[in-house]
């Protein structure tokens, strides 16, 4: 059974005051001086995005290479927990928490429209094509090394979570075996607090990106013209309602939302694959871009555009990297917590198969079947994007195709809202944790610290959208925040293999 912590005298005050006042600082900059926030920005992402932007490359293709050894090495047969612990939840109900806990609802905002994004890049005519290229990138972004991540860090905290039995649920603590007794010193304090800003700004960019979306459905749905701000602000609320109201009800609240969520999505996408219309290009260029992807996995990872001749990577490759490192704040803590009973090779490669696979789904579906309409000539969404570069009206114009398109528009937008509420509830669950100096393997937060987090979450997206930050600022909050949690990355990795290889000589 869960048990809720009803002492406050545990509670880090450190770690939960220093990132309010932040949240709150950065508010009122944002909505005061709204132009020279965005000039900054800009600056600040120049210098991490182009200048440094070889690292977040390196750090990307490290991790995935780490994730394949970890899992056919000797540590692959390390039980998450007891040597005999049967896992928790079954495998469909384990993957739909993890894959709605990794990714949010802008999953379906950039499966409508990555592919026209990476179109007017100069990049696709260097490859040899729009049709050749647009569709290998969204599949190379959002699968193996994103994923990686994510499970590489997942097995580390449930190895110190379930094996060793630590009660500091933080990411200092999974750096112990390293850093030893300069845990609890200010080297730690300093680690987690750039986890908590870290996973801020992961929050922040999420939310601004893909709201936007489920706005302009609104609007079209009923054929109404409210203004966007306030409209958007409205959905961040009633967003940040449910998922209070999930996480409120423990693990139980998260399995259920989470499975719903599953079979909305999946619900969605069969029906574009199967009456949409566009089943035949969708299935061959979906296996024509994955064979692409897998071909030129290497060459993909490693491109760092030396000479700038269209600054692809800089652009989008290290952004993503840069987006689900900040992710990895939260995402990997909750689901090495559901992962007790497995394998970390089940936990590496069941992560593989189900979150990948999904996500690989998703993006070879919705994307395909607006590129089929562009290249039959039925559609012409390239020559509306670079007219108006409106990325969210163009995805209303994909889903008014589609047979029964308002059915399709209010089924995109309640898998919206049931994305964003499965990932935000398990992202305040693990920053309420963050709020405790201890907390037991089968503690719960205190539902007033969980509440709190719940508001602070939706506190800097509302800023973003008073300030109106353009797409490339939004990128730039999760460029910054990923620096120091690439390093902080790799020193749990060493600490995983460190704390394993004493575990598996008897210590």
């Amino acid at each position: 059974m869960e048990k809720e912590i009803k002492s406050q005298g545990r509670i880090d005050w450190m770690i939960t005051i220093l990132p309010l006042a932040l949240i709150l600082s950065l508010c009122v900059t944002f909505m005061v001086w709204p132009e020279r926030s965005n000039i900054i920005l800009s600056q600040i992402r120049y210098f991490f995005g182009d200048t440094l932007g070889a690292y977040y490359l390196i750090v990307g293709l490290g991790i995935f290479l780490i994730s394949i050894y970890l899992s056919f090495s000797k540590y692959g047969n390390i039980v998450l927990g007891g040597k005999n612990e049967k896992p928790k939840y079954s495998f469909f109900t384990w993957g739909a928490m993890m894959f709605t806990a990794g990714l949010a609802a802008d999953i379906l905002f950039y499966s409508f429209s990555e592919w026209f994004m990476y179109a007017v890049d100069p990049r696709m005519e260097e490859l040899g094509g729009i049709y050749e290229w647009a569709g290998v990138f969204p599949v190379f972004h959002w699968s193996l090394i994103p994923w990686g991540f994510y499970l590489v860090l997942a097995v580390a905290f449930g190895f110190m979570l379930h094996v060793r039995k630590r009660e500091r649920q933080k990411y200092s603590e999974a750096c112990r075996p390293l850093l030893g007794k300069y845990t609890d010193g200010w080297i730690g304090r300093f680690i987690d607090l750039l986890a908590v800003f870290a996973l801020i700004a992961g929050t922040a960019t999420t939310f601004s990106v893909a709201t936007p979306l489920m706005t302009s459905i609104i609007n079209e749905l009923f054929n109404v013209s409210i203004d966007p701000t306030f409209l958007t602000i409205s959905i961040l609320v009633i967003t940040c309602c449910i998922y209070t109201y999930a996480l409120l009800h423990g693990f139980k609240g998260i399995g259920i939302l989470a499975k719903v969520c599953v079979f909305m999505f999946f619900g969605l996408l069969a029906y574009v694959l199967f009456f949409g219309g566009e089943t035949k290009f969708i299935i061959e260029n979906g296996l024509t871009s994955l064979g692409k992807m897998f071909q030129n996995f290497f060459e993909l990872s490693t491109y760092t555009d030396p000479q700038r001749t269209t600054s692809f990577p800089q652009n989008w490759t290290i952004y993503y990297w840069a987006y689900w490192m900040v992710w990895c704040v939260a995402a990997p803590f909750f689901i090495g917590s559901i992962s007790k009973g497995r394998t970390i090779k089940q936990t590496i490669m069941g992560g593989y198969i189900f979150g990948v696979g999904s996500t690989i789904i998703s993006f070879v579906i919705l994307g395909n079947y607006s590129m089929g309409l562009q290249a039959n000539g039925a559609a012409d969404f390239l020559s509306e994007y670079i007219a108006n570069g409106d990325a969210y009206s163009i995805i209303i114009n994909i889903i008014r195709t589609i047979p029964w398109s308002p059915f399709i528009l209010l089924l995109v937008l309640l898998t919206m809202f049931a994305f964003y509420s499965t990932s935000f509830d398990s992202i305040a669950l693990t920053a309420s944790m963050y709020s405790y100096r201890k907390l037991g393997e089968n503690e719960m937060p205190n539902r007033g610290i969980q509440l709190m987090w719940c508001i602070l979450l939706i506190m800097l997206p509302i800023a973003l959208v008073f300030a109106q930050s353009s797409m490339s600022n939004l990128q730039t909050v999760s460029i910054i925040a990923a620096f120091p949690i690439g390093i902080i990355m790799m020193m749990i990795v060493w600490s995983l293999i460190k704390d394993a290889n004493s575990y598996l000589n008897g210590k």
